[in-house]
Order: C-alpha cells, then sequence, then structure tokens
C-alpha cells in the first residue's frame, strides 16, 4: 500500500483519503497531430487503479477537449477564435471521453464525465449538487473526470484554467492531495530556461514565487503562475499540493513514494471552515466594495459587518448573493463577504441614508449590506486580488 510520509490510505478518523489529479493538455495530445496520447493516458488510468485497490479515492480534472477537437474542424491552437474553441471542445469531448473509458476499462474500473462551469462552482447551491454528485460517483466505484464546459463558455464567464478548477474540486470535496501533473519537473526560482534555475522542492507561502511564474503553455490556458493560485486555494483547505513532470509510468505512485522530483505546497494545519473556504477562494470577482476607513478599522476589530451607509464606493454589477471584496479607502483587501443587497440597491441605500431603507427599496429591511456570519477577512495565507485600475468601473461614489 502507497504511503503520503509514512501515513496509508486511510485518515486517523478511518475515513479513505481522497486524491484529485489535475492533468494538462499537452501531456494528453500530440502536439504534432492533435491527437490522443495514448501511452500517457495508459500509464496514468493503471496507477489510478493501483491506487484505488489501496484503498484511495480519486477524482480527475482533465484538459484536452479543444486541442483534441481541432481537427475536426479544421483549426489551428494558434488563430482558433472563442467560437472556434467552442465548436473544438464539442467535436474533442466525446473524443478525450471515449479514449479515457477505453483505456479506464482495460485497467478495471469505470469513469463519469463531470462538465461544470464557472456558475456551477461560484453558485452555492449549483456547487453543492456537484459535489455530492462527485461524492455518489466516487462511492460507487466510479471516477469522475472533470472537466469545464468550454462549449457553452464564453471567455468572461469561464474559469479559465484546470489548475483552478482542480483545486475547486480538491475544495470541494476535501481532498488530502492534489497532484498537478505539468511539463516541468515542478517549480523553479526562476524561468528554468535561465542558467543556475533551482528547483524549489518545498513551498509554505506561495506569494514568495509568484513573480517568478508569469506566462502559459503552449497548449494550455494556465502556466506556473495559475498553479501557485491552485496551490493556494488547496492550502486554505488543509490540501496539499504536488506539481511535477507527467511521466507515463507511474506519474502518481512514483511521487508517493518519494521517487520522483517535485515540488510540494504544504496545506495550512488549521484549515478554515467549509464555509469560509468557498467564500473567500472565488474563481472570478462579482463585485467590490471601498469603506469608509473608520468602518473598515471596525471591520478588523471584528465586531459587526457591513452597512450600506458606509460604502464610500462600489464596481462591479453585483447581485444578491454574489461575494464581493471589500476594500479599506487605502485600497488594501481587508475581507470577502456574501451581500444582501443588489450593487443598485446598495447604491441607493448609501446615497440616502436619511431615509428608511423600506422606503427606498418597497419592503422591510435594514441597511447592513453584509452580515457577520457571512463575512471572513482575509489572513496571510490568502492572495490578494488587486484593486481595479479603471475608474470608471466605480458604479457609485457616496458623498
Amino acid at each position: 500500500m502507497f504511503n503520503f510520509d509514512d501515513r496509508n490510505s486511510e485518515t486517523s478518523t478511518g475515513s479513505k483519503q481522497r486524491i484529485v489529479i489535475k492533468v494538462g493538455s499537452s501531456l494528453l495530445a500530440s502536439s504534432d497531430h492533435l491527437t490522443p496520447r495514448y501511452a500517457f493516458m495508459h500509464g496514468l488510468l493503471k496507477d489510478v487503479a493501483e491506487l484505488q485497490k489501496g484503498g484511495y479515492e480519486v477524482v480527475l480534472t482533465s484538459s484536452g477537449s479543444v486541442v483534441l477537437g481541432l481537427n475536426s474542424i479544421n483549426a489551428s491552437l494558434g488563430e482558433a477564435s472563442v467560437q472556434d474553441k467552442q465548436a473544438a471542445a464539442a467535436c474533442g469531448q466525446p473524443i478525450l471521453m471515449h479514449a479515457y473509458r477505453q483505456v479506464a476499462l482495460e485497467c478495471g474500473f469505470d469513469i463519469a464525465q463531470v462538465l461544470v462551469t464557472l456558475d456551477d462552482l461560484e453558485d452555492r447551491k449549483r456547487f453543492l449538487n456537484t459535489k455530492n454528485t462527485i461524492h455518489r460517483l466516487v462511492e460507487r466505484g466510479v471516477m469522475p473526470i472533470v472537466n469545464e464546459n468550454d462549449t457553452v463558455t464564453v471567455e468572461e464567464l469561464r474559469v479559465g484554467d484546470n489548475d483552478r478548477l482542480a483545486a475547486k474540486v480538491a475544495q470541494m470535496i476535501q481532498a488530502d492531495y492534489l497532484f498537478i501533473l505539468t511539463c516541468v519537473d515542478g517549480v523553479y526560482d526562476r524561468d528554468p530556461a535561465e542558467p543556475g534555475a533551482v528547483l524549489v522542492e518545498t513551498i509554505n507561502d506561495v506569494s514568495d514565487y509568484m513573480k517568478a511564474t508569469r506566462g502559459t503553455s503552449a497548449m494550455g490556458s494556465g502556466g506556473m503562475f495559475t498553479k501557485l493560485q491552485a496551490a493556494n486555494m488547496a492550502q486554505n483547505a488543509g490540501c496539499t499540493t504536488l506539481i511535477a513532470r507527467g511521466e507515463m509510468e507511474s506519474p502518481i505512485s512514483a511521487l508517493i513514494r518519494g521517487e520522483r522530483r517535485h515540488t510540494r505546497c504544504i496545506a495550512q494545519t488549521s484549515p478554515s471552515s467549509f464555509w469560509s473556504i468557498w467564500l473567500t477562494d472565488r474563481l472570478q470577482m462579482a463585485g467590490g466594495l471601498e469603506l469608509r476607513q473608520s468602518a473598515a478599522d471596525g471591520l478588523r476589530a471584528g465586531t459587526e459587518g457591513v452597512s450600506c451607509h458606509d460604502v464610500v464606493s462600489t464596481y462591479g454589477d453585483f447581485h444578491r448573493a454574489d461575494v464581493l471584496h471589500i476594500y479599506d479607502e487605502k485600497g488594501v483587501e481587508l475581507a470577502r463577504g456574501m451581500c444582501n443587497f443588489s450593487s443598485d440597491e446598495t447604491a441607493l441605500i448609501a446615497a440616502r441614508p436619511d431615509v428608511p431603507v423600506e422606503d427606498l427599496l418597497g419592503y422591510k429591511a435594514s441597511a447592513r449590506l453584509i452580515n457577520t456570519n457571512n463575512l471572513v477577512m482575509l489572513e496571510d495565507h490568502h492572495l490578494n486580488w488587486a484593486e481595479p485600475d479603471d475608474p470608471k468601473a466605480m458604479l457609485f461614489a457616496a458623498g
């Protein structure tokens, strides 16, 4: 039986350890012919079968549908438009899943396709429904293969990369380990093509390496930058991430046994609650608030939530139950929280502090924009989002 640092396939509570594996397009499709790399897929799924026999629960997140469908629509990756990529995904997804199922059955298990959109992960109810489906598949011995539904998503409504999608799945199922298989050995302290570049074996704070990891792969939508973003999301949920080269022979079990070079991003020892993780680790910003400095200081003290009357400005066209990013007047992001009003309602209430909310909106409500139990203060281990640069993004300015 395989071990993670002398831990077997069961946790101290007796439950099975869960593993999420992310595989990129460059490992699944040949760069010359844009066809499935069956040798790699066979090595991967053979390894998965061994892990399952050892008692581990495995979920796979897989890229590849767009790349594998380009031949069908006579398009090239470098010149494909958004519409081309949507059409290619429609052609490539059955190719990808047929290849996976053919190999999986040879290895003695079955697979299932789980296609998701950004809304499935950002909307709480749909998030939980997706979680329940994945859990039931795993319970029945079927390996879920999760991918973004590229056929129906447009650029501004996409998850955008399967690294963060994999981290979201890891959070969703409360995985113990996230494996990100790529075309390099792991994270380097600089561009690995530069002389003297050194592999970083262990990372506690991913922010130390974000600037050194810009850029994307030729066939994928992400790069090492998004892999570190994903690792941070996993860390916050108590999940350790291993970033490594995707070898054909024992791509996962060799890492478990410590036989292959990789970068290990260590999980937080005291992870946040499931609710707090969902609130803080967003895939897209719905909107944001700037608070009066005195209110922001009070928020830091943890005494109360956020009132519309404390809002200096807002940005984004947000709706009730969206999760907002909260800044002070100095531009420092303090917290994230689920709002009780839309951006229009917030602007109306903030502009008329002397008028009862019921008179402004036509229904009974307080001016509380974000309740305390729907608010999470950011800590050092959270990656911050940059403040919007375009002043035109501001929809409302009080006073």
